[in-house]
């Protein structure tokens, strides 16, 4: 498919997703990879490009995506519906034709969060909802905090805390990866202890929550630029936002009131910084935190959609 036709259907599809949704802004990300072309019973042809990433050992994103990761980015102008049916069904074909993928591998698709007619036919090619990329604005939230629990004394996390960061969030993670996207790898300790070390030295906003002297609780955040036309994964509206990377509450402080409280604290502090709003990932099928972001004030964008292993696509 030449550019211009390729051009045309990201044209049609990004006004279909801004009607579906203000916040879905349009991405001025090119993916390098195999380019898809399918012709549809209505005459009209759609196409995708079809990455491969490797996550190796030390990878941060080895810790929530599986080692061989297989990404469709379907241009399917305005026929959602049959254009990803087509598109998978010429992916399917596509890895019959080649080696069975490895058990750690994924078929990702990421797709609009309101776009249900999109979301059906992932749902019959076998893709299940792991992750949600969420947006919480700071224009008409309020925030009502919870009475904060007398016994709790929440500050910065300074550079000897590091260990103990560690430890809560290795017990979030342990929970998450029985539910979600997370993968507990053999070097998951020493991913997070360089990426808290880093965001402390960094001076990024980091929150530690302790009872009687005891940590039960982190949030690691931080505050960035959206510029209009960056090259951003997942673009949100222009504006300084803050993005919320890790809230990991001890399991036995869990459902009391910790997690609500710290958060009641991360955002006020990162509104006072200016923020227009923020937004993280968080994953459907975890009973808590599917229960818990919405109640913060958070909203899906974007869903990233996996089968795994890869060749389970249907």
């Amino acid at each position: 498919m030449n550019a211009a036709r390729l051009g045309g259907l990201r044209e049609a599809q990004d006004a279909r997703f801004a009607r579906l949704d203000p916040l879905l802004v349009s991405t001025a990300v090119e993916p390098d990879g195999e380019t898809i072309s399918v012709a549809l019973p209505s005459g009209r042809r759609v196409a995708g490009v079809l990455t491969r990433t490797v996550h190796g050992p030390g990878a941060p994103t080895s810790l929530w995506s599986a080692r061989d990761d297989w990404e469709l980015f379907p241009f399917v102008g305005d026929e959602p519906g049959a254009g990803i049916h087509a598109l998978l069904s010429a992916w399917r074909r596509l890895m019959d034709g080649g080696p069975r993928p490895a058990e750690d591998s994924a078929c990702v698709v990421t797709w609009p969060s309101r776009d249900t007619e999109g979301s059906g036919v992932l749902l019959r090619h076998g893709f299940v909802p792991l992750s949600v990329f969420a947006v919480r604005q700071a224009v008409g939230v309020i925030d009502d905090p919870p009475g904060k629990p007398i016994d709790l004394v929440i500050r910065r996390a300074a550079m000897s805390d590091v260990e103990t960061g560690v430890q809560l969030a290795l017990a979030e993670m342990a929970y998450s990866a029985m539910v979600g996207s997370t993968i507990l790898r053999p070097d998951a300790a020493d991913i997070k202890r360089t990426a808290l070390r880093y965001r402390i030295a960094n001076d990024d906003p980091v929150w530690l929550v302790e009872r009687d002297g005891v940590a039960v609780a982190l949030a690691e955040t931080w505050v960035t630029d959206s510029v209009p036309g960056a090259r951003y994964r997942f673009p949100v509206p222009a504006g300084r936002w803050g993005y919320v990377n890790t809230v990991s509450v001890q399991p036995g402080s869990r459902g009391g009131g910790v997690g609500r409280t710290l958060m009641a604290l991360v955002h006020r502090e990162l509104y006072r910084a200016g923020v227009t709003g923020t937004y993280l990932y968080y994953n459907p099928p975890n009973p808590l935190s599917s229960v818990f972001w919405p109640r913060q004030g958070y909203r899906p964008l974007w869903t990233i959609w996996e089968v795994r292993p890869a060749w389970a696509l249907r």
